[in-house]
């Protein structure tokens, strides 16, 4: 997992109409009433031409993989501030398709990887083999506004200061110099983000992708969100819903509520996923890993090597392992169950570094394999996209500043110090005793309301959630299903990855794509999810 960064002036606009825009028409027909450009986009965007070509190098973070080799890219320009198109400042924001295998298209299914803002113009990379999707349909991706290829915001890399301070460590010096740092890259984003810091927020945002169904040609666009690409999803199908059509909520936010109040459930998913899935799962394999025999007996060796970590923390080409960044790997590999071998391999090689008894020849072996497993720790808190590189800083200035732009946020030094104490109180410590780190008490602008979302007038919806997703836990999504009329929601039993469309489940996709691509609205139900991995040597 990574840790928060940021930007500043907010629009008190979200939920009201654009000026100068007409409402959506209202009832299943309202669509086929109306023009192509039924809310009055100016004619300098909507009349633009999206210029397909074969991506370049340059233009995707990496190279598409078997399958997706003929994805497309395009850009297009959007207003900077859709509530002030007469300032005529543009932005550019970067597209991308994979066609439909039929070779005529019939419908587009706009992609979103979550963040919130991570770039997404490789995205539809993840959907390349999901054969009944593509037959009719083209998979679009994109960055949206602020990272990526699009135009881009920046916190001027001042994000993850003050990483290797352990919050565990709850003497008064140490909190406040937690605080500082957080504070202090606050600051940095909205100083470096400038003028367009406060319009990258959802409310501009799904402006952007309604634009794109313009330049796209389609009366309706179908969507499949991940993680915080589930809050997007919702409020383009509030907003819209006469251009709403089969839209997939994966692994979902609470996004019925504040961006606060969704964040908050994190600490006990991470935690649910650490202590009843993937600690059982290593002392399952003890003869394998000899990490501890039992869930419990694998933990202590998990405190033990953290404890060692703080008294005398392990460097890897120079770089100190804190006990801070362990913790943040550890989250960051819990969103898969594919990720449970590296993760285990990861703690081994630590314990390795960390004991005594270890020789020279083993530890140089361990810090070898740790250098080729660690991530980045700056430690973000919240929803982390699937399949998703970071370009420069822009992702971490997006994912702080997009919560601090909009709805409310509460509490003060004081108030996420004791937060994060009774968390570390009810044993989540894992995300629990950074939960202190929240930049949106230190925004200096007072955020855009957010339009409440409760699914009126807007078609079925689809919701799909394992039971022990660490990132959105289940118990706000479920939140979200109560609260959002006419949706529904498949709740994948026995399964705790983040992301469960297109990723090996056969009955979860049939369901998925009979809705995506059949119209088939199915009714609330549970199906089984995939096993844990049996390690190599089992």
């Amino acid at each position: 997992m990574k840790k928060l960064r940021y930007a500043v002036v907010i629009p008190a606009v979200a939920g009201t109409m654009l000026a100068g825009f007409t409402p959506a028409l209202a009832g299943p027909e309202a669509a086929q009433q109306q023009p192509l450009n039924s809310t009055n986009i100016p004619a300098k965007y909507a009349d633009q031409k999206l210029d397909w070509h074969k991506c370049t190098a340059g233009e995707l973070p990496s190279a598409p993989p078997p399958g997706a080799e003929n994805i497309e890219c395009a850009t297009y320009r959007a207003p900077r501030n859709w509530y002030k198109t007469n300032e005529a400042i543009d932005l550019t924001i970067a597209v991308s398709r994979l066609a439909a295998t039929s070779g005529n298209a019939t419908a587009s299914v706009i992609t979103n990887p979550g963040g919130p803002g991570a770039p997404g113009r490789n995205f539809p990379a993840r959907l390349r083999n999901q054969t009944k999707l593509r037959a009719n349909q083209e998979i679009i991706g994109l960055d949206p506004r602020g990272t990526g290829k699009s135009t881009n915001i920046t916190c001027g890399n001042a994000i993850g200061t003050g990483s290797d301070l352990d919050p565990r460590d709850r003497s008064r010096a140490n909190l406040n110099l937690i605080l500082d740092a957080t504070k202090y890259a606050a600051d940095s984003c909205q100083v470096k983000s400038g003028e367009l810091g406060p319009l990258i927020n959802t409310a501009q945002t799904i402006r952007d992708i309604d634009l794109l169904r313009v330049l796209l040609g389609r009366d309706k666009i179908n969507w499949v969100g991940y993680s915080a690409g589930t809050w997007m999803g919702a409020h383009y199908a509030q907003e819209f819903p006469t251009r709403t059509g089969r839209f997939l909520l994966d692994s979902s936010t609470e996004f019925t509520t504040t961006w606060q109040n969704s964040f908050d459930w994190q600490p006990l998913g991470f935690e649910r996923r650490w202590r009843q899935d993937f600690l059982p799962w290593i002392g399952k394999y003890d003869k394998v890993y000899g990490f501890g025999k039992t869930g419990e007996a694998a933990r202590q060796t998990y405190e033990k090597v953290r404890f060692a970590l703080t008294q005398n923390p392990v460097e890897v080409d120079g770089v100190p392992v804190s006990a801070n960044a362990l913790d943040s790997t550890i989250a960051s590999y819990l969103y898969s169950k594919r990720n449970f071998t590296a993760l285990a391999d990861y703690l081994v090689n630590l314990k390795t570094l960390t004991e005594g008894t270890s020789s020279q020849q083993q530890k140089a072996s361990a810090a070898q394999k740790v250098k080729a497993e660690t991530v980045d720790g700056d430690g973000v808190i919240g929803p982390q996209p699937l399949f998703v590189p970071s370009d420069g800083d822009s992702y971490n200035a997006s994912f702080w500043s997009i919560p601090c732009n909009e709805g409310k946020w509460t509490g003060n030094r004081q108030s996420v110090i004791r937060q994060s104490q009774k968390l570390i109180d009810r044993d989540l410590p894992l995300l629990g005793a950074g939960w202190l780190i929240q930049p949106c008490i230190f925004w200096k602008n007072k955020p855009a309301d957010l339009p409440k979302l409760d699914g009126q007038g807007v078609p079925p919806v689809l919701i799909v959630q394992s039971v022990h997703d660490p990132a959105t836990p289940i118990e706000g999504a479920t939140r979200a299903h109560r609260a959002f009329a006419n949706s529904r929601m498949i709740t994948v039993t026995g399964e705790g990855d983040h992301g469960i469309y297109a990723g090996g489940n056969v009955g979860v996709d049939k369901v998925v794509e009979d809705f995506l691509v059949d119209g088939k609205v199915p009714n609330d139900q549970s199906l089984p999810g995939l096993p844990l991995p049996v390690p190599a040597g089992a």
